[in-house]
């Protein structure tokens, strides 16, 4: 890697207009000034305040997924997929589309509340200067953003509409008759008029207030729970899912996490799981991204089944309900509910009559303490560890047994980490002869291993003597009782069978479940949108009305939620704004008089503005609503080719493939369910941009240096005469490989980076980044000039005649290519197209014709829309060129005599011949036979077999 160079070939006796960085420079900020005072990108809406003449062209909605405003500011790689949809949004809009770009900032979140941790400073103020620096540098680049429609979520006028989205997810609960969210106040009319039933059948008007909140609590789409939590106490901070490590640390510090209950704000996102999975139909996204999703949600049908106990049946939910009969023990996840219900006060005997073994006890003196030490060795480990195939089996006995349901028989219950609470019940049948895990663990407590469905006949006869659990189909065997048998059966016979006789005797029915959890939606942290929620007297939650609307922050002077040592488990979460006093107790009257309320103290998770920012977009401005009906209809509404709606391409890196797409689906299925929207989709068409990928240096402590000063010999790498092991990867100033765009834009000019950047390589592709590449573009540009422009006088350079016959068919082709190649976001190929253009009006060493010029300026104008400009105007032309139309090719253009054919050798293409057009087969096949280079390949031997396909290809088996 190399720094950029210092204007490269400027020196004091260049011509006075040749394109150097200089005049770039020059060009480009006198352009984006033009712009900018022009309002030459603010696109109209159909209504409202942004309403303008051009609402009437077809509409395309371009979005980039929500930046955060970094302190240490833009590298290079960071706008590769700005400027690659601002390419796409530009030549769409010379397509004739009324467009719609925008960008703005994702800013709430960790990073800046731990710098005002650090220095004392608001968050505010370093959020405001980083989105700043992040403004500048974009516009530096030419992007074409509606400005006016920009906002960060940290903004007051934005963030009280997430406010109010909670309140509308708050206030919502999902009836399952008709598969869709609906108003609380529906629920409670269900209740209060009988049509739905209070869970002990009681009516309504008989249950006290305390107990009817609770039923309606137990509704809501947004709800408290005490459950298991990622608990950080060096952090002070209940952590998401994805903030956690596999090796279960906090993803910022490396702190352990431990599991927790603890009572946090939750949505209940698992209501919407069958139509997360089943709207994935609708969507033109990556059929790898569709995957994700599925596997993350993962939905799975089987069977629910109760397995008797004395203080509360043990449900269960098996995908396997066929080998109830071989379910010879149950486990409990160490966090399930019931386990101290269900755990014993002493340890009872064995079932041979004898003590049981220290694998069953743990060593411990009574199953309590078996289970309390057993479940702080769980609560250490990370979800993923705790499933790794690889992991011996742990686990302790609770002293309980429960019933098998279909043959009567007790079996033990154990608990163990290799069950989640994130699953199913949190609590499952363990059949050891058919499940790998159950069988690891089955071996190592010398339980049972009962065989329901036969093996193949070549696997071992007896149970005993497996070294693996049969997880196969097969024949059911050993599966029968007085009034069931599956014996005989298939596997899948076998589901249906023993599902409908659980059914009909009320112990179990089938039904889906999920791997999904309900989305943890509380942070003890300062910087994020406060909860629109106070608390009553006696505790309970009540939603503020919306003309409390917004919450504000309160000032205050430490901004750290109240650490803990690393190990402190039992510690719990204070965060910051519970020392806010006078911000925290308030007087309201909320429509029985003034009362005194506590507020919520903990925030909202940083997902919550990037859940629904791709709406506000479109009516920034609007302060009676969230976005008017009308307009988001317009610009997101479902059409024809897209049923589901939505954004119509949506830019953004695979590491948001799952979380952040599926909460924002969740809150935008909500908001259409209630009316909100139009339409059951938030993004109808999804890309996912490749990376700008660096090498890094590390020295043999394992230290990063400076990759910018590096010196290479003999394949070996040095620094400072050092040594050093050379790695790609991210780029990233922490590794110290970052390249700045400022720098590349100062030294080379923003239209170079630009082309740059886009033909490294297709879209989706990775690349590493060669700074010493970056001239090949700049050399383009300044061909390209100097083929338009003389370099001393800086006059127009164009002829008044006709294209030669090889220029127009060499021209429409490249129209024609290029323009297939920008609808299909293939940057990189039309950028090649065009400096195959340009070479061939280089080596005509001759002024081309204006045709020829204009369309090569227009051609070139999405990618390096500066220079386009500038040319543009130096053509003759007043007006900007961004939405001139785009050049159309000539059909008869494209119509040619010849055609190039790939020449293979058993399949694989060894040679390309022009041949003419209309050769039949055996015209072809003569003029491959003949050709001198083809002679050569074959060396002097007739081949087999020749295959020739008439404008298609030619194949020599051999």
């Amino acid at each position: 890697m190399s720094t950029p160079e210092a204007r490269p070939d400027e020196r004091d006796d260049d011509p006075a207009h040749r394109y150097t960085a200089g005049l770039a420079a020059e060009i480009e900020a006198r352009w984006q000034s033009h712009w900018d005072s022009e309002g030459t990108f603010e696109t109209p809406n159909p209504s409202g305040p942004l309403t303008a003449a051009g609402a009437d062209k077809p509409k395309l909605y371009v979005l980039d997924m929500f930046p955060y405003p970094s302190g240490a500011g833009l590298h290079v790689g960071h706008p590769l997929g700005f400027i690659g949809t601002d390419v796409w949004a530009r030549y769409h809009r010379m397509a004739g589309y009324n467009v719609l770009h925008a960008l703005g900032y994702d800013a709430f979140g960790l990073p800046a509340e731990q710098y005002a941790v650090q220095t004392g400073q608001h968050p505010r103020v370093t959020t405001e200067a980083n989105i700043a620096n992040m403004r500048r540098q974009l516009h530096r680049l030419g992007l074409a953003h509606d400005r006016r429609r920009s906002v960060a979520t940290t903004d007051v006028g934005f963030y009280r509409w997430t406010q109010w989205i909670f309140l509308q997810v708050f206030n919502s609960w999902f009836d399952p008759e008709v598969d869709r969210a609906r108003p609380i106040a529906e629920l409670i009319d269900k209740f209060s008029c009988g049509s739905r039933p209070t869970p002990d059948g009681r009516p309504w008007d008989e249950l006290s207030v305390t107990e009817q909140r609770d039923l309606i609590g137990d509704h809501r789409l947004a709800y408290l729970s005490d459950a298991p939590v990622n608990w950080c106490p060096a952090l002070g901070t209940v952590l998401a899912n994805e903030e956690v490590t596999a090796e279960g640390r906090s993803e910022r510090g490396n702190y352990p996490v431990v599991k927790r209950s603890l009572t946090q704000w939750k949505m209940r996102i698992t209501a919407y799981a069958e139509r997360l999975v089943d709207d994935l139909d609708l969507l033109d996204w990556p059929e790898a991204i569709k995957a994700m999703q599925r596997n993350w949600i993962g939905r799975s049908h089987g069977a629910r089944v109760d397995f008797g106990h004395r203080s509360a049946p043990i449900e269960v939910f098996t995908t396997r309900p066929d080998t109830l009969f071989g379910a010879t023990y149950m486990v409990l996840a160490p966090e399930h509910p019931l386990v101290d219900e269900i755990a014993t006060a002493d340890w009872p005997t064995g079932p041979d009559g004898l003590p049981l073994p220290e694998t069953w006890t743990g060593g411990a003196a009574t199953p309590g303490e078996a289970i309390a030490v057993y479940r702080r060795l769980a609560a250490a480990r990370s979800d993923i560890d705790r499933q790794a195939e690889s992991r011996e089996k742990t686990g302790v006995f609770t002293g309980a047994y429960a019933t098998n349901p279909v043959v009567g028989h007790d079996v033990p219950v154990f608990i163990a980490d290799y069950v989640l609470m994130g699953y199913g019940t949190g609590a499952i049948m363990a059949v050891p002869a058919h499940d790998q895990r159950d069988f690891e663990f089955a071996r190592t407590f010398g339980l049972d291993v009962t065989k329901v469905v036969a093996p193949p006949a070549d696997w071992p006869i007896e149970t005993a003597d497996w070294s693996d659990a049969w997880t196969g189909g097969g024949a059911l065997v050993n599966s029968h009782n007085e009034s069931v048998s599956l014996d005989g059966l298939d596997v899948d016979d076998a589901k249906a069978v023993i599902s409908a006789w659980l059914e009909e005797r009320g112990l179990g029915e089938s039904t889906v479940t999920t791997k999904l959890r309900d989305w943890l939606f509380s942070r003890q942290r300062y910087w994020g949108e406060p909860f629109p929620i106070v608390y009553d007297a006696d505790g309970r939650a009540l939603a503020l009305p919306e003309s409390e609307l917004p919450v504000l922050l309160p000032e205050i002077d430490d901004y750290s939620p109240t650490s803990f040592a690393s190990d402190d488990v039992t510690s719990a979460p204070e965060p910051p704004l519970a020392r806010a006093a006078d911000w925290v107790n308030v007087v309201l009257d909320l429509g029985d008089g003034p009362r005194p309320y506590r507020r919520e103290t903990n925030t909202m998770p940083q997902w919550a503005g990037s859940c629904w920012y791709e709406l506000r977009y479109l009516d920034p401005t609007n302060t009676e609503v969230f976005v008017d009906p009308e307009v988001e209809r317009y610009w997101m509404g479902p059409t024809d080719d897209r049923p589901g709606g939505g954004v119509d391409l949506y830019v953004g890196g695979v590491e948001h493939a799952v979380l952040h797409l599926l909460y924002a689906r969740f809150w935008h299925k909500v908001l259409y369910d209630l009316g909100h929207v139009s339409s059951p989709e938030p993004f109808g068409r999804l890309f996912n941009q490749g990376y700008i990928l660096a090498y890094s240096y590390t020295d043999s402590r394992g230290v990063y240096v400076d990759a910018f000063d590096i010196e290479e010999r003999g394949g070996r790498y040095f620094h400072q005469g050092e040594e050093v092991t050379r790695d790609l990867g991210k780029m990233g100033k922490s590794l110290r490989n970052a390249v700045a765009p400022d720098d590349l834009c100062e030294t080379y000019g923003a239209d170079t980076l630009r082309l740059y950047e886009m033909s490294m390589g297709p879209m989706d592709a990775s690349r590493p980044w060669a700074t010493r590449d970056v001239i090949g573009q700049y050399r383009f540009l300044q061909r390209l000039w100097r083929n338009l422009v003389d370099e001393g006088s800086g006059e127009l350079r164009v002829s008044d005649g006709r294209p030669g016959d090889d220029t127009a068919r060499l021209l429409a082709r490249t129209i024609d290519g290029v323009a297939g190649d920008l609808v299909a976001l293939r940057f990189n190929t039309a950028i090649a197209k065009l400096i195959e253009l340009n070479n061939h009006l280089t080596k005509a060493n001759e002024p081309p014709c204006r045709a020829v010029a204009e369309a090569m300026v227009l051609l070139l104008a999405p990618l390096a829309p500066h220079i386009a400009e500038e040319l543009w105007a130096k053509l003759g032309h007043p007006q900007t060129l961004a939405y001139e139309p785009f050049p159309v090719a000539d059909p008869a253009l494209l119509v040619s005599d010849t055609v190039e054919i790939p020449v293979q050798f058993n399949g694989k293409v060894r040679h390309r011949l022009e041949v003419p057009a209309d050769a039949d087969a055996a015209t072809l096949e003569a003029l491959v036979l003949a050709d001198a280079r083809v002679i050569e390949l074959l060396g002097g031997a007739a081949p087999k077999k020749v295959v020739a396909v008439p404008g298609r290809l030619l194949n020599l088996v051999i």
